[in-house]
């Protein structure tokens, strides 16, 4: 992982960064805010508002339990990298207020994100009032619900009232919504507001990201680097904590590639479980095939948590089911079956990565787990090859291909897309499906430069 050494980045011995942080988890934490910490010293934090100040003072006085207060510069990186289950739990307590996380996080964004480019739409003035009205509510007993006070962030395609939602279209830049996407209405209901909105590229249709409204957003372990697509923005700014929860759409990758490219935790869920109102282009009603909505977060607990609130029914469908889910049947790895699939011979994989799945599967075997890695689909290769090349190029104007839907965009998109293209195809249709790329070098300003392909132990589609 990158690490700050007097200044300079270097590369630790740890090898690609992304794999590390499987790894070394919370060490990787620490080191993330230790870079960030020399990374973005120049920058300046903005304390002009009186009730900022009030808040750290008001922290500064509490003497009961351990000071987990943003008044402390010792504390404060803990306070902001949390789980969101726990600082929710923190408020519940009345350990901190949600205005004064809500104020903490406002000033990191503000002192960090000029580099980041990642919190885009920023509602700091109406996320402070629900954040004094969330206190004002627990002073009189009455708990919101499992998220009571937390600040959060959402991708910049769900509608939140009053806010723009363009997806990153010029066109669409004045565009303001005038109603909640349904998976906001539930995170409110569930007593958490919305801080802001994170970047996304052009349609969502990229593996990074940058559009032309807002820009590009910078992998916060490197600069230089992008944090994946399209929910760049949003795995961005948890693993700088900038926020401590973020929803997200994925189709073919949207929330689990940026999770991997900066070290964060992403959940596709079940298709349909999530309502999708409120969440499309400005006239379109319907909900587009295979797309889902889903958390991401800093760890497990919290996507089941964010899951629970935001699963079931929308009001149209809800006369005609529910969502009964049944409990897991098992929590730990014991017993679990598990296929690795480190090498492919149609796709060329570096040593470095096929060797870092491999130690994967073999801290799972110790863990209990039942590994193999030769259990394989029920098909032949050329079976699977035929079967991944026409949906990927053989359906002219297919809604499953990122890459389709980019060529009916702009002339300077087109032409991106047709280098994208030549490229996965010197690389084997195949490296499409079955790896993504990893944290990848871009240039300002434009699209995508596609660096190394990084392996993936699940299947993007």
């Amino acid at each position: 992982m990158w690490r700050s050494v007097r200044g300079q980045r270097r590369k630790s011995q740890g090898g690609h960064f992304c794999a590390d942080w499987l790894v070394v988890h919370d060490a990787g934490k620490r080191n993330l805010i230790r870079w960030l910490e020399v990374a973005f010293s120049a920058g300046s934090v903005q304390t002009s508002a009186a009730d900022r100040r009030k808040a750290r003072h008001a922290v500064s006085q509490r003497n009961s339990g351990p000071d987990v207060s943003p008044s402390s510069n010792a504390s404060s990186d803990a306070l902001a990298f949390l789980s969101a289950t726990a600082l929710a739990q923190l408020i519940g307590q009345k350990r901190i207020t949600s205005f004064e996380l809500t104020a903490h996080y406002i000033e990191r964004i503000e002192r960090f994100d000029s580099t980041l480019n990642a919190v885009v739409v920023r509602d700091f003035e109406r996320a402070l009032e629900a954040a004094k009205l969330a206190d004002a509510s627990l002073a009189r007993g009455h708990r919101l619900g499992p998220l009571h006070g937390l600040p959060m962030t959402v991708k910049e395609t769900f509608d939140v009232s009053g806010l723009p939602t363009t997806w990153g279209v010029p066109e669409q830049r004045d565009h303001l919504a005038q109603s909640d996407a349904m998976v906001v209405e539930r995170l409110r209901a569930a007593g958490a507001h919305v801080m802001g909105k994170t970047n996304v590229p052009l349609r969502l249709g990229d593996w990074q990201s940058y559009n032309d409204i807002y820009g590009t957003t910078c992998n916060p372990w490197d600069a230089a680097r992008s944090p994946g697509g399209s929910s760049g923005g949003a795995a961005a700014a948890l693993a700088a904590g900038l926020t401590c929860l973020e929803f997200a759409p994925d189709i073919g990758g949207s929330i689990r590639s940026p999770s991997h490219f900066c070290g964060v935790y992403g959940h596709k869920p079940t298709y349909g479980i999530v309502p999708m109102q409120g969440h499309s282009h400005s006239g379109v009603i319907s909900a587009p095939d295979l797309n889902v909505v889903g958390p991401m977060a800093r760890s497990a607990d919290d996507l089941a948590l964010a899951l629970d609130v935001a699963a079931g029914p929308d009001r149209l469908r809800s006369p005609g089911w529910r969502l009964a889910l049944p409990p897991p049947k098992t929590r730990t790895l014991r017993g679990l079956r598990v296929a690795i699939w480190a090498n492919e011979d149609a796709v060329p994989t570096s040593s470095e990565i096929s060797d870092r799945v491999l130690e994967v599967g073999a801290a799972l075997a110790r863990a209990g787990a039942v590994v193999s890695d030769r259990a394989r689909p029920p098909q032949s290769r050329q079976g699977t090859r035929t079967t991944l090349t026409s949906a990927c190029w053989g359906r002219r104007g297919s809604s499953i291909c990122p890459m389709l839907i980019m060529s009916r965009s702009s002339g300077r998109q087109r032409r991106s897309t047709r280098t994208t293209t030549r490229h996965w195809r010197s690389c084997g249709v195949l490296a499409f499906w079955i790896t993504a790329l990893g944290p990848i070098t871009m240039k300002r300003g434009t699209e995508t430069a596609y660096g190394g392909v990084l392996s993936l132990t699940t299947g993007m589609w």
